[in-house]
């Protein structure tokens, strides 16, 4: 799956379009190198999103196509 696709199923950001200009934008790196919007993400990859001054670094455990807002959760874990 696309890593913008991923970044909005997952809900670690809310919009595709948003996800896209951060990875435009090289605030996104994946396994602590900087991708772009169509890297394939996959199972055991360490996302981090640079927002502002605060950087979320998570984990990604499974990939679906679409899911539930509850269900979101449970596509990633946040690590340290």
């Amino acid at each position: 799956m696309r890593l913008d696709k991923y970044l909005k199923v997952s809900r670690l950001i809310k919009r595709r379009t948003i996800a896209n200009e951060a990875c435009d934008a090289g605030r996104v790196a994946v396994n602590g190198k900087v991708v772009k919007a169509s890297y394939d993400v996959k199972i055991d990859d360490v996302i981090e999103i640079t927002f502002g001054n605060k950087t979320v670094k998570a984990k990604v455990l499974n990939i679906a196509e679409s899911t539930k807002k509850e269900d979101a959760k449970e596509m990633f874990e946040i690590v340290g």
